[in-house]
This record gives structure tokens, C-alpha cells and sequence, in this order.
């Protein structure tokens, strides 16, 4: 089950209308103007949008799936199971800095998770007006966590029918929003039962039709007749479509038998055991012609979208600008009717304009031919279309299906306008700026001239000169300005000559021009602030590989990704991906002498770019090629001045780059090198504490007869530094001193001062103190040592022969104990504040009494410590589990707490991500001595 609605399996379309129907009401409940829901997948641990509703599908692209580790708010709240109020901007920023720099427009968003039980099954998040405070949408927030739980239930149910059914691996499903105005258009409803082909129609629809009930045979013909009698047989094959699984994507555009418009809509209705049904929508605008008359006649071009990017009405004068005629507008997706719009700085814009509640204004670079507009002019070559949108995931991880089943065949699948349809340019010495030829761009403008239409300076070109879309006139130059108002359910766009406005670029050179206009030479196919607040999360090399892998290659079509790095004046391997298994290893560790394109980027600081695999062998004649199509690009990673490594870029199609993604690519090289550069000394100082660590933690534990003890020690995960962790048992007059601390902070320094704290605990304890001089000493040495840090320190000295405790602790977790009978309690230390903070500390001493089988656990703040949630519920998972324990009176003989420890510390030793060191102490009284073993 992949959760397309092109499954006939009831369950499929069951599933499709509990995500569909929960959407729809999460948006109205939470006064959103978007939302949806993010569903598992198959893939462990990445979430799929299933439903997007009141947004293009394709312009939010990047954030159709969505891993639950990465710092987003979806992430979040699938991962720890909370609710994510994020009311502005703002907030979203200080503590969402990733995601707000994809989207940094002024909304706020709302996130609840959708469990059941143990199980969460994905989020439901909906996307609505800033607002100053978090308090002021608490309401909304409770609306919406309770339709999540009940949506959690629903799947509950579907699951234990058909425990494969509830997953999504598709595309998105593209929903119109909950209408916010009031239509002053008529609207009539319909089923169509496609076992008996009867249609059964409501009351309005009966009027808005003009054929009472008892004149309608309530036939499949009759109704299309009735509905559009020129579109009859358009209107029955999309109802067989639509019964078979396939509902349109968009509503169809019809005209009635007075050429009156009026929008069908239809979609499936599973109510098994029943058969599957077709329910629908008919709408009569109302008295639109009239307002669309009046827009016909301004000078200015006007259109309007819907949420969706549908294009429902344009004037005349937007047709002309546009360069496509009205017919080919209205009723089609935008940059399906206008393909040169399918570019960054534009889609940004409209990103703003559909999550934002104020108007933009932007300007752009028309193509200078009619031909651009269907994707084919000589600037096709820089706009990104938006079929090629990164997919970010899929392509990182390299686990999510290449080729998934679509959810709804909502929109046509676009090629790149940078890839088939743009011309080539002729080779190049690899510069970052590409020659243009300036012959071609007089053809382009002679086109341009032989298809416009001439008029009037002053006055617009006559309307039927509108209608056919004629090219725009060659006074008006190249540049357009367009202005884009939000409204609840469409944007209305106006756009004209940037000639005709006071900040025309005519002056500017074409830098400070493009610049001026907002669609400057750095509006590139991906933010670098987004690539440079995630770099600034990763910490190893292989961590700054990952990122570069999921932000930046999608973002630019790639498909294959190498780093080497800089070692001894040779380049080494350090990541790889999309590569022929083996491919690269001949070129692991190649020398500086070597003439090759990784090499020579390097040594000569300058990028290298190959439209085709053609230039690449031309260049470098016989050099190894790992396909014989696609393009390459490699770029120097030099981090102020120093040599660090090089990066390649493979492209699966022979492509151009224009001086736009050149300078955007160069950049991004200069902030991988300098977050590479970082992670090599972080490595280098991880390597140093972790040996120093290792050194100063014991070797092996102070024994007795009567007692047995064993400690356990788990480092952070990769990317954390290493912490100040320790355990000790001393021998401390006829006792033992059981000894846990944590030092404050990480890295070298942490590591060190842990060992200078280890070795005075254990030379006091040596020297028999009571456990609150021990811990005032060691208090008083780490204030005289003034590293800038304090521990935590708990500190047990404990008599095997008579099970008398007595306890010392300086701001560390309580120790727990566990009794022979099983109960297990916290035990209830009074304790000082933490050791090199005040010289004038007191540090009470408590004495308990430990029996023969009892277990007493010590350990640090790690084991029971969880982002989200409040330690005291960690100790109390630690309570609970040392309690399950078991006895060891039960195992006369044998070392008992080892398997404990194993036990206590499963969960996170099998932990992806362990944000803190972990240190544990165990210790048990025996009541008689071990046997010897002979």
C-alpha cells in the first residue's frame, strides 16, 4: 500500500479520505489558510506529506519528505511526540533556524502529533497567520491535537484491519482549502454510482442546472449533457477515471451551452462494503463575467491563481505580457501555461505571497521570444524549472524508491528547462562566466521583433491583439514588474512593463540592474544561508558530507557526489555516492602531481565545469569515465587560503551552467571547505580527549570479598565531544568508596579536569576521610585549579561487613536502591550545590543501610536525561527497570551485575543518537564470600 488514491483497495480510499477529511477540518479548526498531514513510510524513519491542502504541491517540493532526526518542527514532533507551536516567525527562527531560512516569511504554524496508543503514526500540521505570543493561539492548538488523536484512532482501526495498509510512499495529494469567503456563485453536488450509472443530483444542483428532478432521466449522458453539452464526452471519460482510481487533478474548466463557465470537480468515495462511488462538485462562479469584464479593459495586466497555482482568470493585457494567449492560461496550472516562470527568485516570491499576509513586489527578466514561454528562448537556459525541484531525501539516504507511484496525478511531470530544452553552449576553457554568442541573441531579438504587434505608445494594443497573446511590444524591454496580493482562497497578480514604473533598470548595467529588480545574478537554484545553517550542525567530516549530499546536490539536479580530502599532499576519499561501486577507488589517495580535474581544481583554485562528458575527455584525453552521458563539476575547497580538498558534482544529463549557478556553486565550495576544515580539528581534538578519557577511566576496580562491582562507560555519539564522565571504587580504610561524577562541559579541557578530580578523590579516600571532607577538599581543589568549570560528584563509602553507607553529593542524581525483595527506591540524599562553585560548601553525609542481595546503582545525568522530557521521569524509567532486575541471591557464585549493567544500559548503547556521555556503578553485598575457583 503506497497510499495513492489510484488504488482501487477500499482500505486506499479509506485512508486517502481520513487524511483528506482531516486536513480539510484541522485547517478551519486552527484558522490556517494550509495544512496536512505527514504519514510513515515504508522507509524507517522518514515521513511523507500524503496531503497538502491550500498550497502548490510542487513549489514545497523540498519538504515533501522529511527524516526524524532532522532539526525541524514535523521531525520534532513525530520524534518526541509533543506539540510544536510555532506562532511567528521569530520563533520559528530561534529555534528552527534551518527550516525558517527555506521558508523565512512571516507566518505561523501549528504541529500535533497523530498517535494511537504506543504508535505514531505521523503529524498534522497546519500553516496559519502570525501571531505575537504562543498564548494566543493555545485553542487552536487544543482543536487541533484533538482531531490528531482522533485521526490516530481512525488509523488504529485501519491498521488492525490491514496492518500493511497504513503507510504512504507516494507523492502528496494536492487539496483545495476549507473556502474562506463567501461565493457569490452557485454550487450543486452529485454521486455517480458506476455499478447501476445512476447520478443522483442534490437540490441546487437540479436548479443551478435548470432541469427539475422529474425531467432527469439520471443518467451518466443526461448529466453531461446538462452540465457542458460540448464537453459531454470529456465530462464521462473523467468520471470512468476518476471510478478506476484516477480522480483529476484539477477541477475541469467547462463551458455551458451559453458559454457561461462553470468548474467540475470530482473525487472517490469508499464506503465498503458498498462499491466505490463518485461524488462531485458543479460551480457557477456567478456573476464573474462581469468583474471580468471590467479587468479586461485596464491597462495593466491582471491574473488570478488559486492556492493550488491554477490560473482562473487573466486579462487580455497579462496574456500579451505573459506571451501566451488566454486560452492557454486560464484553467492550467502556471508554469505549465508559462514555463519561463519556473524559477527560483519567482517561486520565492510566490512562496511569500501564499504563506504570508502582505502584498510583494518583485520584478523579472522576460525571455526576449514567444518561444521562451513554452520553455524554448535563449534564457530557458538560467531559470530552473520546477520539475526539478530537489528530492532531498530520497537522493540522501539513497534507501527511498527512485520510481514511486504518484498519489494523484495532480500536476505533469516537467523536465528541467536547464537540461533538454535549452541550447548548448559551445565549449568552454572552464571559466565561471559562460561565453554568449552575440549572433544568437540578434536572432532572438529579430523573432521578437517579426512576432510583435504594433501600437501606440501611449495606449494598450488592441484587445483582440490581447487575445491572441501577441509578443510584447519592443519599447517595453525586458523587464517586468509584478505585484502579488494574497487573499484567503486566490492571488490576484498584476504585472506591466518595468518601462512604465519609476525604478525601471534602464540605467543599471546588467549586475546593478538584475540587482535592483530583486531577480539578481545571485538568485540561485538553492539559499546558501540554508546550506550554511546546516553546515553549522555537522561537526565530523562525514557529517559536512551528509549535508552537502541532502542540501545542496538535489537542490541542483545531481546525482553523484565525491569529497576527497587534502592529507599529506595527497587526496583522499572521504565520500562517495551515486558512483559505480569501485569506480573511484584507483583515484583514493592520488598524489598533487596527478593530472586530473580533482587535482587540478585544487592546485589552481579554479572550479571546472563540463556540460558533457564530451568536454571532459576533450580536456583530459583518457581519463576514466564512469558513464558516457551527464555533465561535471569540480570545485576547489580552500578555507582562507588553505588547501582543504575537492568536491564533484555529477549530473546524469549533458546540462549547461549559467554564470548564476557557477558564482552560487563557487560559494557553496568556500563554506563546505571552511565547515570541513572545522571538522578535521574537531576530529582531531575528539581523538585527543577519547585517548586521554580512556587513560583516566580504571582499568579495573578495587575489590573485597563481600562485595562485587562493576561500572559501564558510553561515549556520546559521533558528533558530540567527549564529556567529563567518570566512575571509581577505592579502597578507603576497611571500606570501599564507590565514587560517580561528571564534569561540566566537553572536550580536551573536560576530559582533563575529570582526570585531576579522579585522582584527588581517590588520594583522599585513600587517606580514610569521612565522605563530606572528601567531598570539601576536592570542592576547594577544583575552585584553586579555576579550570572555568564545575562537576558533579556523588560519593558512597561503603562497609562490606556490616552494609553501613555513608554518602556525600555535591548536585548529582540521587543513587537508587535496590532491595532484596525487589522494591526498589530513590534514595533521598540531601546533598550540596557542585564542586568549584563555592568555597564555603557543606556537604551533609547520610548513612543507610545496604543488606546482603541489595544493589545500589549510581550513574550520571546521561542514562536519565532526555531532550523534551524531565529527568525525573528518566530516573523513574531507572527505578523501574533496576527493580526488574532480579535477585543475585538466586546465582550464588557468580558475577551477577554484569548482566545488569548490560540491561540498564541496552537502550542506549543501541541509541542512533546518545547527546550525552553515560557513566554507570553498580555495586552488591554478598553475604558470604565467593568460592575460589581452583
Amino acid at each position: 500500500m503506497t497510499g495513492s488514491v489510484k488504488d482501487a483497495h477500499p482500505t486506499a480510499g479509506r485512508l486517502a479520505a481520513l487524511l483528506i477529511d482531516a486536513s480539510t477540518e484541522a485547517i478551519s479548526a486552527a484558522g490556517g489558510h494550509a495544512g496536512g498531514v505527514y504519514l510513515r513510510s515504508r522507509t524507517p524513519g522518514l515521513l511523507r506529506l500524503s496531503v497538502l491542502s491550500g498550497l502548490p504541491g510542487p513549489l514545497f517540493r523540498p519538504w515533501w519528505r522529511m527524516h526524524v532526526d532532522r532539526p525541524f518542527p514535523v521531525a520534532d514532533a513525530y520524534r518526541l511526540g509533543v506539540q510544536v507551536i510555532l506562532p511567528n516567525a521569530t520563533e520559528t527562527m530561534r529555534r528552527y533556524p534551518q527550516f525558517a531560512a527555506g521558508l523565512p516569511f512571516q507566518f505561523g504554524s501549528l504541529y500535533a502529533p497523530v498517535v494511537s496508543g504506543s504508535t505514531t503514526y505521523g503529524v498534522l500540521t497546519v500553516l496559519r497567520p502570525a501571531v505575537t505570543d504562543a498564548a494566543d493561539v493555545l485553542s487552536e492548538r487544543d482543536r487541533l491535537v484533538r482531531l490528531a488523536q482522533e485521526l490516530g484512532a481512525a488509523l488504529r482501526g485501519l491498521e488492525e484491519e490491514d496492518s500493511d495498509q497504513v503507510a504512504w510512499d507516494g507523492e502528496p495529494m494536492y487539496l483545495r482549502p476549507p473556502t474562506a469567503s463567501t461565493s457569490v456563485g452557485r454550487v450543486g453536488r452529485f454521486v455517480w454510482d458506476p455499478t447501476t450509472t445512476a447520478v443522483t443530483l442534490d437540490e441546487d444542483l437540479h436548479t443551478l442546472l435548470g432541469v427539475p428532478p422529474s425531467e432527469f432521466p439520471g443518467t451518466a449522458e443526461a448529466f453531461a449533457d446538462a452540465v457542458a453539452p460540448s464537453d459531454a464526452h470529456r465530462i464521462l471519460a473523467t468520471l470512468r477515471d476518476t471510478a478506476a482510481g484516477r480522480p483529476p487533478a484539477l477541477p475541469l474548466y467547462l463551458r455551458d451551452e451559453d458559454g457561461a463557465l462553470r468548474l467540475l470537480d470530482l473525487w472517490n468515495a469508499y464506503d465498503p462494503p458498498a462499491a466505490a462511488a463518485v461524488r462531485g462538485v458543479v460551480v457557477a462562479p456567478g456573476p464573474a463575467p462581469t468583474a471580468d469584464s471590467a479587468a479586461d479593459l485596464l491597462p495593466d495586466g491582471v491574473f488570478c491563481l488559486d492556492r493550488l497555482g491554477l490560473v482562473v482568470y487573466a486579462n487580455p493585457r497579462a496574456a500579451q505580457l505573459l506571451g501566451r494567449p488566454r486560452t492557454e492560461l486560464v484553467g492550467r496550472d502556471l508554469w505549465e501555461a508559462v514555463p519561463w516562470l519556473g524559477r527560483p527568485d519567482f517561486e520565492d516570491h510566490l512562496r511569500a505571497a501564499l504563506l504570508a499576509p502582505d502584498p510583494v513586489h518583485f520584478h523579472l527578466e522576460r525571455p526576449r521570444t514567444r518561444e521562451a514561454g513554452h520553455g524554448t528562448g535563449p534564457h530557458a537556459a538560467g531559470p530552473r524549472a520546477r520539475g526539478n525541484a530537489p528530492q532531498d531525501e530520497q537522493q540522501a539516504r539513497g534507501n527511498a524508491p527512485q520510481d514511486e507511484p504518484r498519489a494523484r496525478d495532480t500536476a505533469p511531470q516537467r523536465e528541467p528547462l536547464n537540461r533538454d530544452t535549452a541550447p548548448r553552449h559551445e565549449p568552454q576553457d572552464h571559466d565561471t562566466a559562460p561565453r554568449h554568442e552575440p549572433q544568437a541573441q540578434d536572432t532572438a531579438a529579430q523573432q521578437a521583433s517579426s512576432h510583435s504587434t504594433p501600437s501606440p505608445q501611449d495606449a494598450g494594443p488592441a484587445p483582440q491583439s490581447y487575445e491572441s497573446g501577441s509578443a510584447p511590444q519592443s519599447y517595453e524591454g525586458d523587464w517586468l514588474a509584478l505585484s502579488i496580493h494574497p487573499g484567503p482562497d486566490r492571488l490576484t497578480c498584476t504585472v506591466r512593463p518595468a518601462s512604465r514604473v519609476a525604478d525601471s533598470p534602464a540605467g543599471l548595467g546588467s549586475a546593478e540592474a538584475a540587482a535592483e529588480m530583486g531577480a539578481s545574478p545571485l538568485a540561485p537554484l538553492y539559499r546558501p544561508i540554508a546550506l550554511a545553517i546546516a553546515l553549522s550542525e555537522a561537526v565530523t567530516a562525514r557529517q559536512v558530507s551528509a549535508v552537502v549530499m541532502r542540501e545542496l546536490l538535489p537542490a541542483f539536479g545531481g546525482r553523484r557526489l565525491a569529497i576527497y580530502l587534502l592529507q599529506d599532499r595527497h587526496l583522499y576519499l572521504e565520500w562517495e555516492s551515486g558512483f559505480p561501486k569501485g569506480f573511484l577507488a584507483p583515484f583514493d589517495g592520488v598524489g598533487l602531481e596527478a593530472r586530473l580535474p580533482g587535482v587540478e581544481t585544487l592546485t589552481s583554485g579554479r572550479p571546472l565545469f563540463f556540460d558533457s562528458m564530451e568536454e571532459l575527455t576533450a580536456a583530459y584525453p583518457g581519463i576514466a569515465l564512469d558513464a558516457t552521458e551527464g555533465a561535471r563539476v569540480f570545485l576547489p575547497l580552500i578555507a582562507s587560503g588553505r588547501s582543504v580538498g575537492s568536491c564533484i558534482l555529477g549530473f546524469d544529463r549533458p546540462r549547461s551552467f549559467s554564470t548564476e549557478e557557477r558564482t552560487v556553486l563557487t560559494a557553496l565550495a568556500g563554506l563546505i571547505a571552511h565547515a570541513m576544515e572545522k571538522a578535521q580539528r574537531y576530529e582531531s581534538e575528539t581523538a585527543l580527549a577519547r585517548g586521554l578519557q580512556q587513560v583516566l577511566l580504571p582499568r579495573r576496580l578495587s575489590a573485597h570479598p563481600l562485595l562485587e562491582t562493576t561500572g559501564r562507560y558510553l561515549p556520546g555519539t559521533a558528533g558530540m565531544d567527549v564529556g567529563g564522565d567518570w566512575y571509581d571504587v577505592v579502597e578507603s580504610g576497611a571500606g570501599l568508596a564507590l565514587v560517580i561524577g561528571d564534569v561540566q562541559g566537553h572536550g580536551v579541557q573536560a576530559a582533563a579536569t575529570m582526570g585531576q578530580l579522579r585522582s584527588a578523590v581517590r588520594a583522599f579516600a585513600l587517606g580514610d576521610r569521612s565522605p563530606d571532607e572528601v567531598m570539601s577538599s576536592t570542592n576547594h581543589l577544583l575552585i584553586d585549579l579555576d579550570p572555568g568549570l564545575f562537576a558533579s560528584c556523588c560519593y558512597i563509602r561503603l562497609d562490606p561487613a556490616t552494609g553501613l553507607a555513608r554518602a556525600a553529593r555535591a548536585g548529582h542524581p540521587p543513587p537508587l536502591l535496590r532491595r532484596p525483595d525487589g522494591r526498589t527506591r530513590v534514595l533521598d540524599l540531601p546533598g550540596g550545590v557542585v564542586l568549584g562553585v563555592d568555597p564555603r560548601a557543606r556537604y551533609p553525609v547520610t548513612e543507610f543501610q545496604v543488606d546482603p542481595g541489595a544493589v545500589l546503582a549510581l550513574y550520571t545525568d546521561g542514562l536519565v536525561e532526555r531532550p523534551g522530557s524531565d529527568i525525573d521521569e528518566g530516573i523513574t524509567a531507572l527505578r523501574v527497570a533496576l527493580a526488574k532486575a532480579g535477585a543475585p541471591a538466586a546465582r550464588p557464585g557468580q558475577r551477577f551485575l554484569a548482566g545488569v549493567a548490560d540491561r540498564l544500559t541496552a537502550t542506549a548503547r543501541h541509541a542512533l543518537d546518545r547527546p550525552d556521555d553515560i557513566a554507570l556503578l553498580l555495586a552488591t553485598r554478598r553475604a558470604t564470600p565467593p568460592p575460589r575457583s581452583h
